[in-house]
């Protein structure tokens, strides 16, 4: 059994979905704080991007696992941000953590900022794109080498634009 897998009988990931789904949908979660260069106001982010990426890079929602086609995409390129084109991981960090959400080794310099995050009864380091404050993922010290550790993102937050 290893850390992904629950003791009653249930993966993580079902359980973190399950979770996902008690935050009320008019939750007051928002992007991360902070004064970012690319700014839109509220109607403006809701009309540039669709209902699930609104909800996930605006109010830190979580999509469902196995259901983001980034999941497949193996090209050579790089994976921007959904909200402001701000690139944030190359192609190649790419690997498949078999959890059901893009995941990568390590970021392109500068693109993504850090906070903490408290929600679902425990302590994680949330992952925000540094250009708009969208919301991306969460990382995990259970990566591949060399660094160890897992950017594990909503495929939604991001858009793949090849080489």
């Amino acid at each position: 059994m290893d850390r992904r897998t629950v003791l009653l009988g249930g993966s993580a990931i079902a359980v973190l979905s399950a979770f996902a789904l008690l935050r009320p949908m008019n939750a007051p979660a928002e992007a991360a704080e902070g004064d970012f260069p690319f700014k839109l106001t509220d109607d403006e982010w809701k009309a540039k991007l669709s209902p699930e990426a609104y909800d996930v890079l605006r109010h830190e929602g979580t999509e469902r696992p196995f259901t983001s086609p980034l999941n497949d995409e193996h090209g050579t390129g790089t994976f921007v941000c959904a909200g402001c084109d701000q690139k944030l991981f190359a192609s190649e960090t790419k690997f498949d953590s078999g959890t059901g959400w893009p995941s990568f080794y390590t970021f392109i310099e500068g693109g993504i900022a850090t906070s903490v995050d408290d929600s679902l009864f425990m302590q994680r380091t949330e992952v925000h794109c540094s250009n708009c404050g969208g919301h991306q993922g969460h990382v995990f010290e259970d990566g591949p080498e060399p660094t160890g550790l897992r950017y594990c993102i909503n495929g939604v937050s991001l858009k793949f634009v090849a080489a």
